[in-house]
């Protein structure tokens, strides 16, 4: 054990994962099956999130707005290969009243409050925002469409896991309308784009980009884009995705325009999207044995103050330095916190905000007064250092800039030394087995040899990288010409 009684990654990754989550105060189980409780201070890192995420949206033009909870169900029968896509996972509203039973047992649902059509709990929100779209769009004039959404879906799961796999989950949902074919990819492109910059510029987590393969498409979608994040046990997670839809929602839902000359045309689409998953993603990216290790960019406290003291006199005379910090580093623009509760001692503090991943702790006993010091303690490298009081600011600032870098290239280095070639499903299975990761290895194309190798690995392919593609033998049928892709198995 380790941390706050933490089992150990190397023990089991699965457990450390769920025990972190709750004794950080994270997130905890609801009494509805499946669904999740955020706590105040996991909400607070997502806030973080989608503060800046949504800052980067409309900084490429985007507005939010919303779209209702509930979708009609014949709006999913529009289109073919997004309700087989979701069929599976909806949640149905069928009835819209309650009565007290007749044996006064409690409430029942009333038989005679049948909906004349069920209500599907959104899975995602493309049907009912392309039937929306239909009444805003009559003319060129009226493109592009750049709309995002912060909502919550529902996605009924069987086995679920905090923040990783939820039947109900916070997310954003851009749904994008265009008149031409360019335009909608260069928009799914753009999208990813900044997805993988808030990945590796505020979460600090190196990311792959690349395009899926037809089997691990979106429901719906021509092409869907994605970024791909590697997790400290070897397996890989999928930290959002970006798709071009083509036509397919505007023809299902007749979502025609007139262009300059008059001529109806049908509007083309993306759509794309994050979740409260990429909580799942920065947890295991960084987090180690004594707690979580946040990213201060996105950390909620970034300095926590704890003084240690015996009598008032010198806790009064420790808390005029440390009020004076706070205020200068909140002037600052630094998140710090000054803890002067008398209830509980430094030492449960310090391992509290280790627990918490807070990136930076500064410790003032009256020896710091006498000396004219403050102690700070990294939480990444758990190293400390003395700094006299006036350049504490600056020394501060450095700090949770050094801090930020050296996470991102801690993992950068896992990826790299977690990154393998494999010209066979044999090799392929023995790096799995033993060190998990990416395996870069040729595919002929077909559905047939995926699934095949998924069947035999329990890899899947994560994407076909961008940039330039490599051909070579297949690893499975050996046929030539085939393209290089990342498999690894994934959460």
């Amino acid at each position: 054990m380790s941390g706050k009684g933490l089992v150990s990654r190397s023990e089991d990754f699965s457990k450390w994962y769920n025990e972190l989550v709750a004794k950080a105060d994270l997130a905890e189980h609801s009494d509805v099956r499946g669904c999740m409780i955020i706590k105040p201070y996991g909400f607070a890192i997502w806030e973080n999130m989608k503060k800046e995420l949504d800052r980067m949206f409309k900084e490429t033009g985007h507005q939010n707005a919303y779209f209702p909870l509930f979708i009609p169900k014949s709006y999913l029968s529009k289109e073919a290969n997004h309700v087989e896509g979701f069929a599976k996972e909806c949640a149905v509203v069928t009835h819209y009243r309650l009565k007290n039973a007749d044996d006064g047992s409690g409430v029942v649902v009333d038989p005679d409050a049948k909906l004349d059509e069920e209500l599907i709990v959104r899975p995602t929100s493309e049907t009912i925002i392309w039937n929306t779209y239909k009444k805003w769009i009559q003319s060129y004039r009226d493109l592009p469409i750049l709309i995002n959404q912060w909502a919550n879906v529902v996605r009924w799961e069987m086995r679920t896991r905090l923040f990783l796999r939820t039947s109900e989950f916070l997310w954003q949902e851009g749904h994008t309308a265009h008149q031409t074919k360019d335009e909608a990819v260069v928009e799914t492109e753009k999208m990813l784009n900044v997805y993988a910059s808030f990945a590796e510029e505020f979460m600090a987590m190196p990311v792959l980009k690349g395009v899926k393969t037809e089997n691990e498409r979106f429901a719906g979608a021509e092409e869907t884009y994605c970024i791909e994040a590697l997790m400290q046990d070897g397996k890989a997670l999928q930290a959002g995705t970006s798709h071009f839809l083509g036509q397919n929602f505007a023809k299902a839902f007749d979502v025609t325009f007139a262009d300059k000359t008059g001529k109806k045309n049908h509007v083309w689409a993306t759509s794309w999207g994050v979740s409260t998953r990429l909580m799942g993603a920065l947890i295991m990216s960084h987090s180690d044995d004594k707690g979580l290790v946040l990213p201060p960019k996105l950390a909620p406290i970034q300095v926590a103050i704890v003084p240690i003291y015996k009598g008032q006199e010198q806790l009064s005379q420790i808390s005029k330095l440390a009020d004076k910090l706070v205020d200068q580093l909140r002037a600052e623009g630094v998140a710090v916190k000054y803890d002067d509760d008398d209830a509980k001692k430094p030492g449960w503090k310090f391992a509290e905000y280790e627990l918490k991943g807070v990136p930076l702790r500064i410790a003032i006993g009256p020896k710091d007064l006498e000396k004219g010091t403050v102690e700070l303690a990294r939480r990444d490298t758990l190293t400390k250092q003395f700094v006299k009081q006036e350049d504490v600011i600056d020394t501060v600032q450095t700090l949770l800039n050094q801090i930020q870098e050296a996470l991102f290239n801690k993992a950068i280095s896992f990826n790299k030394a977690n990154s393998y070639e494999a010209s066979s499903v044999e090799e392929m299975n023995e790096i799995l087995n033993k060190n998990g990761g990416f395996v870069y290895a040729f595919w002929d194309g077909t559905k047939e040899t995926e699934l095949k190798i998924k069947d035999l690995t329990k890899a899947t392919i994560r994407c076909v990288p961008e940039g330039e593609i490599e051909k070579g033998n297949c690893i499975l049928t050996g046929s030539a010409n085939a393209i290089k892709v990342v498999f690894a198995r994934a959460y």
